[in-house]
């Protein structure tokens, strides 16, 4: 089944649209109004988890907050998660194999949050430079957190994990503009894949 989460410009708010089969064809997609109070949905980030229970993270840009939405209980449930600055743009969200969340997301620097815990926990990751644009979050199968993220000071493409008990922060790539729009996944042996923009170049990078 297919899932999305995107912004409506026109109206306003949150929307997730889900489609089973031909989904070529516009009436085969249920299209579902999430959040609809105005200038909240933008840079939303999707997963499923394991009982295919929906998870959305997304921007208020009216009150300048990191909020949630899940369906888990089947009706959605709404949640302004970290409410502390300015926080929230620029969201990935993953889910580990005991299904708890994990988002990355901008906020004074590189931010984390999680409810593995039991509770929602907050984390400053990465303050350097001005650390925390665009980021994209993976879990690797040992649970582990690795995000690729972008230093809009510096035009630096940077890196976080966990992966050691700790959070590890490195510079990945630091020739021109780079680091833009960059996407992040794990393999299967643990190893890490990050495309993304060099503006320098007009190209498009792999680390």
């Amino acid at each position: 089944k297919v899932h999305i989460s995107y912004y409506d410009i026109t109206n306003s708010g949150l929307k997730y649209a889900s489609c089973r089969s031909y989904c070529t064809n516009m009436i085969w997609w249920t299209k579902t109004s999430v959040d609809s109070l105005e200038s909240v949905g933008t840079y939303s980030s999707i997963a499923i988890d394991s009982n295919d229970h929906v998870h959305i993270s997304y921007y208020d840009s009216t009150n300048e907050n990191l909020n949630y939405a899940t369906n888990k209980t089947g009706t959605w449930v709404l949640s302004a998660l970290d409410v502390i600055g300015v926080v929230g743009s620029y969201s990935s969200i993953g889910i580990d194999s005991n299904d708890y969340i994990h988002i990355s997301y901008t906020g004074s620097g590189l931010k984390y949050a999680t409810n593995k815990t039991g509770s929602w926990a907050f984390t400053v990751v990465d303050t350097s430079g001005s650390s925390g644009y665009h980021t994209s979050l993976a879990v690797d199968t040992n649970n582990k957190i690795h995000i690729s993220h972008f230093d809009v000071s510096n035009f630096d493409l940077r890196y976080s994990t966990d992966k050691s008990g700790s959070w590890v922060n490195s510079l990945i790539d630091s020739s021109g503009r780079v680091g833009y729009d960059s996407t992040l996944a794990v393999d299967s042996s643990q190893k890490v894949h990050i495309s993304y923009f060099d503006s320098t170049e007009d190209a498009l990078q792999y680390a």
